[in-house]
């Protein structure tokens, strides 16, 4: 496999691993981890796919995905409860996902022709939708919309390196790396050391 097709696996791996914990807080029964842990493992890239017009969908032209996250599922079905805190788990997990993601995402948006400014948004779908979905279909508030906590602006800081790579002279290696370790570091930073966006403040409306 390319360098992109492993980030994309491990990025779906990882996501299905959130997805299957998600489900074990919900109390759900193996299908129900099952569809979790595929939803998240494969929903942004699906949108990335459709969005870009490629034909098949990633995890129609390769299956092997799909067994990706339903292996995550199982593992984690039988394996969540040894976890101390699942919620500190999901937080990491979905950090090193949203790394993988937004790095594959925006390299085969490149790899296609695509622009520097669909580029960024194409990394920025792969790495925040999948998550958007899981926690919208789990009834949890999203991680991507919490407030003030760096998560799109990780993934779009990610992404602009992908973007800019043509112009500063990277080959894709370099480039996949240091997009999903800016993407993992900026999320890092806000989970443990409480990185932080202003926040809109109502104020009294004038008379």
């Amino acid at each position: 496999m390319t360098l992109i097709a492993w980030i994309d696996h491990a990025a779906v791996l990882v996501f299905a691993l959130t997805g299957a914990l998600v489900a074990s807080r919900a109390q759900l029964d193996i299908i129900g981890f099952a569809f979790l842990a595929i939803l998240t493992g494969v929903g942004g890239g699906t949108v990335r796919d459709v969005l870009l017009d490629r034909n098949p969908v990633f995890w129609m032209a390769d299956p092997t995905y799909l067994g990706v996250a339903v292996i995550a599922a199982f593992v984690v079905f039988f394996t969540a409860h040894l976890f101390e805190s699942r919620y500190k788990a999901i937080l990491w997990l979905d950090a090193a996902a949203l790394a993988f993601a937004v790095a594959a995402g925006a390299n085969i948006a490149a790899s296609l022709g695509q622009s520097a400014a669909i580029v960024v948004v194409m990394g920025t779908v792969t790495g925040c939708l999948g998550g958007l979905m899981r926690d919208v279909v789990a009834n949890e508030v999203p991680l991507v919309l919490k407030q003030g906590e760096l998560y799109v602006t990780c993934a779009v800081a990610g992404a602009a390196v992908v973007a800019l790579s043509p112009f500063v002279g990277l080959s894709q290696t370099p480039t996949v790396l240091a997009a999903a370790a800016i993407t993992f570091g900026l999320r890092a930073g806000s989970i443990a050391l409480g990185w932080r966006l202003p926040v809109y403040k109502s104020r009294p409306p004038r008379n």
